[in-house]
Protein backbone atom coordinates (compact mmCIF):
# COMPACT_ATOMS: atom_id res chain seq x y z
CA UNK A 1 0.00 0.00 0.00
CA UNK A 2 1.00 3.63 -0.46
CA UNK A 3 3.06 4.91 2.47
CA UNK A 4 1.48 8.35 2.34
CA UNK A 5 -1.98 6.78 2.49
CA UNK A 6 -1.01 4.67 5.53
CA UNK A 7 0.53 7.69 7.27
CA UNK A 8 -2.59 9.73 6.60
CA UNK A 9 -4.84 6.99 8.02
CA UNK A 10 -2.62 6.65 11.11
CA UNK A 11 -2.80 10.39 11.71
CA UNK A 12 -6.58 10.35 11.35
CA UNK A 13 -6.90 7.41 13.76
CA UNK A 14 -4.69 9.19 16.30
CA UNK A 15 -6.84 12.33 16.09
CA UNK A 16 -9.96 10.20 16.55
CA UNK A 17 -8.51 8.51 19.65
CA UNK A 18 -7.47 11.88 21.06
CA UNK A 19 -11.05 13.14 20.81
CA UNK A 20 -12.38 10.01 22.52
CA UNK A 21 -9.86 10.00 25.35
CA UNK A 22 -10.36 13.69 26.10
CA UNK A 23 -14.08 13.05 26.66
CA UNK A 24 -14.40 12.22 30.35
CA UNK A 25 -17.30 9.78 29.97
CA UNK A 26 -16.01 8.01 26.85
CA UNK A 27 -12.52 7.60 28.27
CA UNK A 28 -13.98 5.56 31.18
CA UNK A 29 -16.06 3.35 28.89
CA UNK A 30 -15.29 -0.37 29.08
CA UNK A 31 -15.22 -0.75 25.28
CA UNK A 32 -12.63 2.02 24.92
CA UNK A 33 -10.43 0.57 27.65
CA UNK A 34 -10.62 -2.91 26.12
CA UNK A 35 -9.64 -1.51 22.73
CA UNK A 36 -6.67 0.47 24.05
CA UNK A 37 -5.49 -2.04 26.67
CA UNK A 38 -6.92 -5.52 25.95
CA UNK A 39 -4.47 -7.33 28.24
CA UNK A 40 -5.59 -5.57 31.43
CA UNK A 41 -9.30 -5.45 30.56
CA UNK A 42 -9.90 -8.93 29.20
CA UNK A 43 -11.93 -10.30 32.14
CA UNK A 44 -15.72 -10.57 31.98
CA UNK A 45 -16.74 -8.71 35.14
CA UNK A 46 -20.44 -9.42 34.64
CA UNK A 47 -19.74 -13.16 34.94
CA UNK A 48 -17.50 -12.60 37.96
CA UNK A 49 -20.22 -10.52 39.64
CA UNK A 50 -22.84 -13.21 38.96
CA UNK A 51 -20.62 -15.82 40.57
CA UNK A 52 -20.29 -13.75 43.73
CA UNK A 53 -24.02 -12.95 43.80
CA UNK A 54 -24.89 -16.65 43.39
CA UNK A 55 -22.68 -17.54 46.33
CA UNK A 56 -24.44 -14.82 48.35
CA UNK A 57 -27.89 -16.25 47.52
CA UNK A 58 -26.90 -19.63 48.92
CA UNK A 59 -26.70 -18.15 52.41
CA UNK A 60 -29.49 -15.58 51.89
CA UNK A 61 -32.34 -17.40 50.12
CA UNK A 62 -34.95 -14.66 50.64
CA UNK A 63 -33.51 -12.53 47.79
CA UNK A 64 -34.11 -13.11 44.12
CA UNK A 65 -32.65 -11.54 40.97
CA UNK A 66 -35.19 -9.92 38.65
CA UNK A 67 -32.80 -8.75 35.92
CA UNK A 68 -29.26 -7.38 35.49
CA UNK A 69 -29.07 -3.60 35.07
CA UNK A 70 -26.50 -3.59 32.33
CA UNK A 71 -24.02 -0.69 32.20
CA UNK A 72 -26.13 1.75 34.23
CA UNK A 73 -22.94 2.88 36.00
CA UNK A 74 -19.60 4.10 34.68
CA UNK A 75 -17.34 1.69 36.59
CA UNK A 76 -16.06 -1.39 34.82
CA UNK A 77 -15.67 -3.47 37.98
CA UNK A 78 -19.00 -2.53 39.55
CA UNK A 79 -22.20 -4.29 38.45
CA UNK A 80 -25.89 -3.77 39.30
CA UNK A 81 -28.87 -6.15 39.51
CA UNK A 82 -32.54 -5.47 40.04
CA UNK A 83 -33.71 -7.51 43.05
CA UNK A 84 -36.86 -8.44 44.92
CA UNK A 85 -37.73 -10.09 48.21
CA UNK A 86 -39.59 -13.36 47.76
CA UNK A 87 -42.30 -12.57 50.30
CA UNK A 88 -42.62 -8.97 48.99
CA UNK A 89 -42.60 -9.43 45.20
CA UNK A 90 -43.75 -5.90 44.33
CA UNK A 91 -40.85 -4.12 46.01
CA UNK A 92 -37.79 -3.53 43.87
CA UNK A 93 -34.28 -3.19 45.17
CA UNK A 94 -30.88 -2.67 43.56
CA UNK A 95 -27.91 -4.90 44.36
CA UNK A 96 -24.47 -3.48 43.63
CA UNK A 97 -21.33 -5.62 43.56
CA UNK A 98 -17.83 -4.14 43.35
CA UNK A 99 -14.30 -5.47 43.27
CA UNK A 100 -11.49 -4.00 45.38
CA UNK A 101 -9.66 -0.94 44.08
CA UNK A 102 -6.05 0.34 44.29
CA UNK A 103 -6.73 2.45 47.41
CA UNK A 104 -7.90 -0.38 49.65
CA UNK A 105 -5.65 -0.06 52.73
CA UNK A 106 -7.94 -1.48 55.42
CA UNK A 107 -7.25 -4.95 56.76
CA UNK A 108 -9.74 -7.60 55.68
CA UNK A 109 -11.23 -7.76 59.16
CA UNK A 110 -11.67 -3.99 59.51
CA UNK A 111 -12.94 -3.75 55.94
CA UNK A 112 -15.68 -6.34 56.50
CA UNK A 113 -16.68 -4.78 59.85
CA UNK A 114 -17.04 -1.31 58.31
CA UNK A 115 -19.04 -2.61 55.33
CA UNK A 116 -21.46 -4.36 57.67
CA UNK A 117 -21.69 -1.16 59.71
CA UNK A 118 -23.11 0.88 56.80
CA UNK A 119 -26.80 -0.18 57.26
CA UNK A 120 -26.67 1.41 60.72
CA UNK A 121 -25.84 4.83 59.25
CA UNK A 122 -28.89 7.08 59.54
CA UNK A 123 -28.82 10.59 58.10
CA UNK A 124 -31.50 12.65 56.33
CA UNK A 125 -29.16 13.19 53.37
CA UNK A 126 -27.63 9.70 53.07
CA UNK A 127 -29.46 7.04 51.05
CA UNK A 128 -30.09 4.13 53.38
CA UNK A 129 -28.35 0.77 52.88
CA UNK A 130 -30.73 -2.16 53.37
CA UNK A 131 -28.11 -4.91 53.47
CA UNK A 132 -24.31 -5.07 53.19
CA UNK A 133 -21.73 -7.84 53.29
CA UNK A 134 -18.14 -8.33 52.13
CA UNK A 135 -15.39 -10.91 51.72
CA UNK A 136 -11.65 -10.58 51.19
CA UNK A 137 -12.01 -9.54 47.52
CA UNK A 138 -15.32 -7.67 47.05
CA UNK A 139 -18.42 -6.17 48.65
CA UNK A 140 -22.14 -6.50 48.01
CA UNK A 141 -24.80 -3.96 49.04
CA UNK A 142 -28.56 -3.73 48.56
CA UNK A 143 -30.61 -0.52 48.49
CA UNK A 144 -34.18 0.36 47.56
CA UNK A 145 -34.71 1.10 43.86
CA UNK A 146 -35.79 4.69 43.17
CA UNK A 147 -37.89 5.24 40.05
CA UNK A 148 -36.97 8.94 39.88
CA UNK A 149 -33.30 8.16 39.67
CA UNK A 150 -30.38 10.36 40.59
CA UNK A 151 -29.71 14.09 40.41
CA UNK A 152 -27.91 13.50 37.10
CA UNK A 153 -31.05 11.80 35.72
CA UNK A 154 -33.03 14.91 36.66
CA UNK A 155 -30.55 17.25 34.96
CA UNK A 156 -30.33 15.18 31.75
CA UNK A 157 -34.01 14.10 31.71
CA UNK A 158 -32.86 10.46 31.58
CA UNK A 159 -34.37 7.12 32.59
CA UNK A 160 -32.54 5.42 35.50
CA UNK A 161 -32.39 1.96 33.87
CA UNK A 162 -30.77 3.11 30.61
CA UNK A 163 -27.03 2.57 30.03
CA UNK A 164 -24.70 5.30 31.30
CA UNK A 165 -23.46 6.34 27.84
CA UNK A 166 -26.96 6.58 26.42
CA UNK A 167 -28.18 8.71 29.35
CA UNK A 168 -25.39 11.25 29.69
CA UNK A 169 -22.91 11.22 26.82
CA UNK A 170 -24.99 13.08 24.22
CA UNK A 171 -28.01 14.80 25.84
CA UNK A 172 -30.72 16.11 23.55
CA UNK A 173 -31.36 19.19 25.66
CA UNK A 174 -28.97 21.07 27.94
CA UNK A 175 -30.72 22.96 30.71
CA UNK A 176 -29.70 23.71 34.28
CA UNK A 177 -31.85 23.66 37.39
CA UNK A 178 -33.70 26.58 38.92
CA UNK A 179 -31.91 28.77 41.43
CA UNK A 180 -33.90 27.54 44.41
CA UNK A 181 -33.17 23.93 43.52
CA UNK A 182 -29.47 24.74 43.22
CA UNK A 183 -29.47 26.39 46.63
CA UNK A 184 -31.43 23.61 48.38
CA UNK A 185 -29.65 20.64 46.85
CA UNK A 186 -26.26 22.29 47.30
CA UNK A 187 -26.91 23.01 50.97
CA UNK A 188 -28.07 19.43 51.62
CA UNK A 189 -24.96 17.95 49.97
CA UNK A 190 -22.67 20.25 51.95
CA UNK A 191 -24.39 19.27 55.20
CA UNK A 192 -23.79 15.56 54.64
CA UNK A 193 -20.17 16.18 53.59
CA UNK A 194 -19.58 18.10 56.81
CA UNK A 195 -21.15 15.23 58.78
CA UNK A 196 -18.81 12.67 57.21
CA UNK A 197 -15.75 14.89 57.68
CA UNK A 198 -16.58 15.38 61.35
CA UNK A 199 -16.92 11.60 61.76
CA UNK A 200 -13.53 11.03 60.12
CA UNK A 201 -15.15 8.93 57.41
CA UNK A 202 -13.41 9.35 54.03
CA UNK A 203 -15.64 9.87 51.00
CA UNK A 204 -14.09 11.47 47.87
CA UNK A 205 -16.74 10.17 45.42
CA UNK A 206 -19.16 13.05 45.02
CA UNK A 207 -20.76 13.50 41.59
CA UNK A 208 -24.32 13.91 40.28
CA UNK A 209 -24.84 10.16 39.74
CA UNK A 210 -24.04 9.51 43.42
CA UNK A 211 -26.80 11.84 44.65
CA UNK A 212 -30.20 10.16 44.81
CA UNK A 213 -33.36 12.27 44.56
CA UNK A 214 -36.12 11.45 47.03
CA UNK A 215 -38.79 14.09 46.47
CA UNK A 216 -37.10 17.44 47.18
CA UNK A 217 -34.33 15.82 49.18
CA UNK A 218 -30.87 14.82 48.02
CA UNK A 219 -29.36 11.68 49.54
CA UNK A 220 -25.74 10.63 49.13
CA UNK A 221 -24.89 7.21 47.65
CA UNK A 222 -21.93 4.82 47.62
CA UNK A 223 -20.25 5.43 50.95
CA UNK A 224 -18.62 2.02 50.46
CA UNK A 225 -16.46 3.23 47.55
CA UNK A 226 -13.74 4.70 49.77
CA UNK A 227 -13.65 1.50 51.88
CA UNK A 228 -13.26 -0.56 48.69
CA UNK A 229 -10.45 1.75 47.54
CA UNK A 230 -12.12 2.67 44.24
CA UNK A 231 -10.88 5.69 42.22
CA UNK A 232 -12.97 8.85 42.13
CA UNK A 233 -15.00 9.85 39.06
CA UNK A 234 -13.11 13.18 38.90
CA UNK A 235 -9.64 11.82 39.76
CA UNK A 236 -8.24 12.72 36.35
CA UNK A 237 -9.10 16.36 37.14
CA UNK A 238 -7.90 16.92 40.71
CA UNK A 239 -4.79 14.73 40.31
CA UNK A 240 -3.37 17.56 38.16
CA UNK A 241 -3.42 20.07 41.04
CA UNK A 242 -0.99 19.50 43.88
CA UNK A 243 -2.93 21.70 46.31
CA UNK A 244 -5.91 19.32 46.19
CA UNK A 245 -4.19 16.65 48.25
CA UNK A 246 -6.67 15.70 51.01
CA UNK A 247 -10.00 13.90 50.79
CA UNK A 248 -11.72 16.97 52.28
CA UNK A 249 -10.35 19.20 49.51
CA UNK A 250 -11.26 16.49 46.97
CA UNK A 251 -14.87 16.59 48.17
CA UNK A 252 -14.97 20.39 47.86
CA UNK A 253 -13.51 20.29 44.33
CA UNK A 254 -16.03 17.61 43.33
CA UNK A 255 -18.80 19.76 44.78
CA UNK A 256 -17.68 22.50 42.36
CA UNK A 257 -18.22 20.08 39.46
CA UNK A 258 -21.65 19.16 40.84
CA UNK A 259 -22.67 22.81 41.24
CA UNK A 260 -21.49 23.62 37.69
CA UNK A 261 -23.59 20.73 36.31
CA UNK A 262 -26.67 21.80 38.27
CA UNK A 263 -26.24 25.41 37.08
CA UNK A 264 -25.50 24.90 33.37
CA UNK A 265 -26.93 21.42 32.70
CA UNK A 266 -23.60 20.00 31.56
CA UNK A 267 -20.10 19.40 32.98
CA UNK A 268 -17.32 21.96 32.40
CA UNK A 269 -15.36 21.56 29.15
CA UNK A 270 -12.06 21.74 31.00
CA UNK A 271 -10.72 22.43 34.47
CA UNK A 272 -9.63 24.94 35.66
CA UNK A 273 -12.38 27.16 34.25
CA UNK A 274 -11.13 30.53 33.01
CA UNK A 275 -14.51 32.23 32.71
CA UNK A 276 -18.02 31.15 33.68
CA UNK A 277 -21.13 31.62 31.51
CA UNK A 278 -23.98 33.78 32.86
CA UNK A 279 -25.58 32.15 35.90
CA UNK A 280 -28.93 32.65 37.67
CA UNK A 281 -27.09 34.51 40.42
CA UNK A 282 -23.64 36.00 41.02
CA UNK A 283 -23.62 34.07 44.29
CA UNK A 284 -23.43 30.86 42.22
CA UNK A 285 -20.45 32.19 40.28
CA UNK A 286 -18.70 33.12 43.53
CA UNK A 287 -18.88 29.52 44.75
CA UNK A 288 -17.78 28.17 41.37
CA UNK A 289 -14.79 30.50 41.33
CA UNK A 290 -13.75 29.30 44.79
CA UNK A 291 -13.70 25.66 43.64
CA UNK A 292 -12.99 25.51 39.89
CA UNK A 293 -11.07 28.66 38.93
CA UNK A 294 -7.35 28.76 38.14
CA UNK A 295 -6.63 30.60 41.39
CA UNK A 296 -8.57 28.06 43.48
CA UNK A 297 -6.87 25.05 41.86
CA UNK A 298 -3.47 26.71 42.31
CA UNK A 299 -3.89 27.93 45.89
CA UNK A 300 -6.22 25.30 47.37
CA UNK A 301 -9.86 24.63 48.14
CA UNK A 302 -12.01 26.28 50.82
CA UNK A 303 -13.46 24.15 53.61
CA UNK A 304 -17.03 22.84 53.62
CA UNK A 305 -17.78 25.14 56.58
CA UNK A 306 -16.57 28.12 54.53
CA UNK A 307 -18.88 27.17 51.64
CA UNK A 308 -21.85 26.88 54.03
CA UNK A 309 -21.23 30.48 55.12
CA UNK A 310 -21.28 31.86 51.57
CA UNK A 311 -24.42 33.86 50.52
CA UNK A 312 -25.65 31.13 48.15
CA UNK A 313 -26.26 28.66 50.99
CA UNK A 314 -26.28 30.64 54.23
CA UNK A 315 -29.95 31.65 53.94
CA UNK A 316 -31.28 28.15 53.04
CA UNK A 317 -33.60 26.71 55.71
CA UNK A 318 -33.54 22.93 56.04
CA UNK A 319 -36.58 21.24 57.56
CA UNK A 320 -35.87 17.72 58.76
CA UNK A 321 -36.77 15.86 61.91
CA UNK A 322 -34.45 12.88 61.40
CA UNK A 323 -31.49 12.86 63.74
CA UNK A 324 -28.15 11.73 62.23
CA UNK A 325 -26.71 8.51 63.68
CA UNK A 326 -23.50 6.77 62.72
CA UNK A 327 -21.57 5.12 65.52
CA UNK A 328 -18.07 4.01 64.58
CA UNK A 329 -16.02 2.12 67.23
CA UNK A 330 -12.76 3.76 68.28
CA UNK A 331 -10.65 0.95 66.82
CA UNK A 332 -12.30 1.32 63.44
CA UNK A 333 -11.92 5.11 63.58
CA UNK A 334 -8.16 4.65 63.94
CA UNK A 335 -8.15 2.19 61.02
CA UNK A 336 -10.07 4.75 58.92
CA UNK A 337 -7.61 7.48 59.82
CA UNK A 338 -4.62 5.37 58.74
CA UNK A 339 -6.37 4.31 55.52
CA UNK A 340 -7.25 7.95 54.75
CA UNK A 341 -3.60 8.98 55.19
CA UNK A 342 -2.48 6.19 52.84
CA UNK A 343 -5.03 7.25 50.20
CA UNK A 344 -3.83 10.86 50.40
CA UNK A 345 -0.18 9.79 50.26
CA UNK A 346 -0.78 7.83 47.05
CA UNK A 347 -2.62 10.82 45.59
CA UNK A 348 0.32 13.11 46.38
CA UNK A 349 2.78 10.69 44.74
CA UNK A 350 0.59 10.48 41.65
CA UNK A 351 0.34 14.28 41.47
CA UNK A 352 4.12 14.52 41.75
CA UNK A 353 4.62 12.08 38.87
CA UNK A 354 2.09 13.93 36.72
CA UNK A 355 3.81 17.25 37.48
CA UNK A 356 7.24 15.85 36.51
CA UNK A 357 5.84 14.32 33.34
CA UNK A 358 4.21 17.60 32.34
CA UNK A 359 7.47 19.50 32.92
CA UNK A 360 9.36 16.98 30.80
CA UNK A 361 6.74 17.15 28.04
CA UNK A 362 6.84 20.97 28.03
CA UNK A 363 10.63 20.93 27.86
CA UNK A 364 10.65 18.46 24.97
CA UNK A 365 7.97 20.43 23.15
CA UNK A 366 9.88 23.68 23.70
CA UNK A 367 13.21 22.29 22.48
CA UNK A 368 11.55 20.64 19.50
CA UNK A 369 9.68 23.74 18.36
CA UNK A 370 10.69 25.52 15.15
CA UNK A 371 11.29 28.80 16.97
CA UNK A 372 13.61 27.16 19.48
CA UNK A 373 15.55 25.36 16.74
CA UNK A 374 16.07 28.68 14.91
CA UNK A 375 17.21 30.31 18.15
CA UNK A 376 19.71 27.54 18.80
CA UNK A 377 21.07 27.84 15.25
CA UNK A 378 21.58 31.58 15.68
CA UNK A 379 23.34 31.04 19.01
CA UNK A 380 25.52 28.35 17.44
CA UNK A 381 26.54 30.72 14.63
CA UNK A 382 27.35 33.49 17.10
CA UNK A 383 29.39 31.09 19.23
CA UNK A 384 31.23 29.82 16.16
CA UNK A 385 32.06 33.38 15.05
CA UNK A 386 33.20 34.31 18.57
CA UNK A 387 35.40 31.23 18.74
CA UNK A 388 36.90 32.05 15.34
CA UNK A 389 37.67 35.62 16.44
CA UNK A 390 39.24 34.40 19.66
CA UNK A 391 41.33 31.85 17.77
CA UNK A 392 42.54 34.54 15.34
CA UNK A 393 43.44 36.86 18.19
CA UNK A 394 45.29 34.07 19.96
CA UNK A 395 47.11 33.14 16.76
CA UNK A 396 48.06 36.79 16.15
CA UNK A 397 49.34 37.12 19.70
CA UNK A 398 51.44 33.97 19.32
CA UNK A 399 52.77 35.17 15.95
CA UNK A 400 53.68 38.57 17.44
CA UNK A 401 55.42 36.95 20.38
CA UNK A 402 57.34 34.65 18.06
CA UNK A 403 58.49 37.64 15.98
CA UNK A 404 59.66 39.51 19.07
CA UNK A 405 61.52 36.49 20.37
CA UNK A 406 62.89 35.77 16.89
CA UNK A 407 64.52 39.26 16.65
CA UNK A 408 66.50 38.58 19.76
CA UNK A 409 67.28 35.01 18.77
CA UNK A 410 69.79 36.18 16.11
CA UNK A 411 72.33 36.75 18.88
CA UNK A 412 73.63 34.10 21.19
CA UNK A 413 72.11 33.71 24.62
CA UNK A 414 73.80 35.60 27.43
CA UNK A 415 76.03 33.58 29.63
CA UNK A 416 74.99 33.50 33.27
CA UNK A 417 78.47 34.72 34.22
CA UNK A 418 78.40 37.69 31.85
CA UNK A 419 78.72 41.04 33.61
CA UNK A 420 75.86 43.51 33.25
CA UNK A 421 76.92 46.84 31.69
CA UNK A 422 76.45 49.93 33.86
CA UNK A 423 73.16 51.72 33.23
CA UNK A 424 74.88 55.05 32.56
CA UNK A 425 77.22 53.73 29.86
CA UNK A 426 76.50 54.27 26.19
CA UNK A 427 76.40 51.21 23.96
CA UNK A 428 78.77 51.11 20.99
CA UNK A 429 76.89 51.50 17.76
CA UNK A 430 73.66 52.41 19.61
CA UNK A 431 71.65 54.96 17.59
CA UNK A 432 69.79 57.93 19.00
CA UNK A 433 67.45 60.41 17.42
CA UNK A 434 68.70 63.95 17.75
CA UNK A 435 67.06 66.75 15.85
CA UNK A 436 65.52 64.29 13.41
CA UNK A 437 68.82 62.56 12.44
CA UNK A 438 70.26 59.19 13.34
CA UNK A 439 73.79 59.59 14.78
CA UNK A 440 76.27 57.25 16.40
CA UNK A 441 77.38 57.80 19.95
CA UNK A 442 80.81 56.57 20.86
CA UNK A 443 81.47 55.42 24.33
CA UNK A 444 84.10 57.37 26.28
CA UNK A 445 84.61 54.53 28.62
CA UNK A 446 86.39 51.29 27.92
CA UNK A 447 84.12 48.61 26.65
CA UNK A 448 84.61 44.95 27.49
CA UNK A 449 86.07 43.14 24.54
CA UNK A 450 84.82 39.70 25.43
CA UNK A 451 82.21 38.34 23.12
CA UNK A 452 80.01 37.26 26.01
CA UNK A 453 79.94 40.78 27.42
CA UNK A 454 79.08 42.27 24.10
CA UNK A 455 76.43 39.70 23.51
CA UNK A 456 74.87 40.30 26.90
CA UNK A 457 75.00 44.04 26.35
CA UNK A 458 73.40 43.74 22.91
CA UNK A 459 70.74 41.21 23.91
CA UNK A 460 69.38 43.16 26.86
CA UNK A 461 69.18 46.51 25.04
CA UNK A 462 68.23 48.33 28.23
CA UNK A 463 70.84 51.09 28.21
CA UNK A 464 69.66 54.70 28.52
CA UNK A 465 71.61 57.99 28.12
CA UNK A 466 70.36 61.35 29.29
CA UNK A 467 71.53 63.90 26.73
CA UNK A 468 69.88 67.27 26.47
CA UNK A 469 68.05 67.81 23.18
CA UNK A 470 68.00 64.17 22.29
CA UNK A 471 65.16 61.66 22.55
CA UNK A 472 66.03 58.01 22.85
CA UNK A 473 64.17 55.34 20.97
CA UNK A 474 62.48 52.38 22.64
CA UNK A 475 65.26 50.05 23.77
CA UNK A 476 65.72 47.35 21.17
CA UNK A 477 68.16 44.71 20.10
CA UNK A 478 71.08 45.63 17.86
CA UNK A 479 69.51 44.02 14.83
CA UNK A 480 66.48 46.26 15.17
CA UNK A 481 68.28 49.62 15.46
CA UNK A 482 68.36 50.10 11.69
CA UNK A 483 66.67 48.08 8.99
CA UNK A 484 69.89 47.95 7.00
CA UNK A 485 72.11 47.04 9.92
CA UNK A 486 74.52 44.53 8.36
CA UNK A 487 75.09 41.28 10.06
CA UNK A 488 78.67 41.48 8.89
CA UNK A 489 79.34 44.57 11.08
CA UNK A 490 78.00 42.64 14.01
CA UNK A 491 80.39 39.73 13.29
CA UNK A 492 83.26 42.13 12.95
CA UNK A 493 82.48 43.87 16.22
CA UNK A 494 82.51 40.51 17.91
CA UNK A 495 86.04 39.87 16.69
CA UNK A 496 87.41 43.14 18.04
Amino acid sequence: MDREFIAERQKGLQNYLNVITTNHILSNCELVKKFLDPNNYSANYTEIALQHVSMFFRSEPKWEVVEPLKDIGWRIRKKYFLMKIKNQPKERLVLSWADLGPDKYLSDKDFQCLIKLLPSCLHPYIYRVTFATANESSALLIRMFNEKGTLKDLIYKAKPKDPFLKKYCNPKKVQGLELQQIKTYGRQVLEVLKFLHDKGFPYGHLHASNVMLDGDTCRLLDLENSLLGLPSFYRSYFSQFRKINTLESVDVHCFGHLLYEMTYGRPPDSVPVDSFPPAPSMAVVAVLESTLSCEACKNGMPTVSRLLQMPLFSDVLLTTSEKPQFKIPTKLKEALRIAKECIEKRLIEEQKQIHQHRRLTRAQSHHGSEEERKRRKILARKKSKRSAVENNEEHSAKYSNSNNSGSGASSPLTSPSSPTPPSTAAAPGLGKRCKGRDVRVASSTPTPTSSSSLTSFEHRGALTVSTPGCEWREPRGLTQLHPEFPKRNFEESRNL
